[in-house]
């Protein structure tokens, strides 16, 4: 496998569990022009404000050798992902509160780290 076919194989893993853990998905793989590209947006429905919309980064590692895999996501990321969701914002002309969250894949292990910027 690729590295583009293993980043889908986990954004589908990702997606899953996402599911399965109450997220209604609304969006995958979303450009945003030259600004980025958004992993996957969703629709959580169990926050105390009602329903928020979240945009999720997705990061793989096949393990700690190289730093844990949501150490990836710097300020220039974050930067790109928030840039990113205000083009999305603007475009599909919806108000929600927003949440970015980011899902960490290490081996086979999920974790899940809501609002991390």
């Amino acid at each position: 496998m690729n590295k583009r076919d293993i980043g889908k194989y986990y954004e589908e893993t990702a997606a899953i569990y996402l599911k399965q853990n109450g997220i209604i998905i609304t969006d995958r793989n979303v450009y945003c022009g030259k600004v980025g590209e958004i992993d996957i947006i969703g629709i959580d429905r169990s926050t105390k404000y009602g329903d928020t919309l979240v945009f999720f980064e997705i990061k793989y590692r096949k393990n700690g050798v190289h730093g844990r895999p949501e150490e990836a996501i710097n300020s220039k990321k974050r930067n790109k992902l928030k840039r990113c969701a205000e083009y999305y914002l603007a475009y599909k002309k919806i108000k929600y509160y927003v949440r970015f969250d980011v899902i960490a894949i290490e081996g086979e292990e999920i974790r899940w780290h809501k609002n991390v910027f």
